[in-house]
């Protein structure tokens, strides 16, 4: 298992949060300021310029969302992070986005940077606590079972095209 993180800025409904969900069932740690965040975790950030892949699971030692609006977050403050991934085309299962490629909460994130990573029984396990969850891998199936199969980054990429 890999340790889950999240920073939440507290932007969104506490009652309808999905990282305040999980944080709830002990299985993710939240933190209120980036400055908090271990400099060795794997960071989901849809500005990095290099995709999620398997090859990254050996140095993943947690995986960190930016649990947030990305219309207010200060990205300056998380560009010097080195271990920054961007997910693969992937679809919202999430009742707001549902259908919708690319807009997906902070635990479909989680959960399908640990199917890649070829944790599925953990992204089971933290879908398991939204109602909705387990819909998003049913979604997902396909491009995730290619994805989890890639090499490397170059190789997540070249599947993702096939799904665009």
């Amino acid at each position: 298992m890999i340790p889950l993180l999240a920073y939440r800025d507290n932007s969104c409904d506490p009652r309808k949060c999905t990282m305040k969900k999980l944080e709830r069932a002990g299985m993710v740690r939240l933190f209120s300021r980036l400055s908090a965040i271990p400099r060795t975790s794997l960071i989901l950030d849809p500005t990095a310029e290099q995709a999620l892949s398997p090859a990254d699971r050996d140095k993943t030692r947690t995986i960190t969302a930016l649990d947030c609006s990305w219309e207010v977050l200060n990205t300056d403050s998380v560009r010097s992070w080195r271990f920054k991934r961007a997910l693969p085309y992937l679809v919202a299962a999430n009742p707001v986005n549902f259908g919708r490629p690319f807009k997906l909460t902070s635990v479909e994130a989680i959960a399908g940077t640990l199917y890649i990573l070829g944790e599925k029984n953990q992204a089971e396990e933290i879908l398991s606590k939204i109602s909705w969850g387990i819909r998003f891998l049913q979604l997902n199936e396909e491009p995730l079972k290619a994805y989890a199969m890639a090499e490397d980054s170059a190789a997540v990429i070249a599947i993702q095209d096939e799904f665009l």
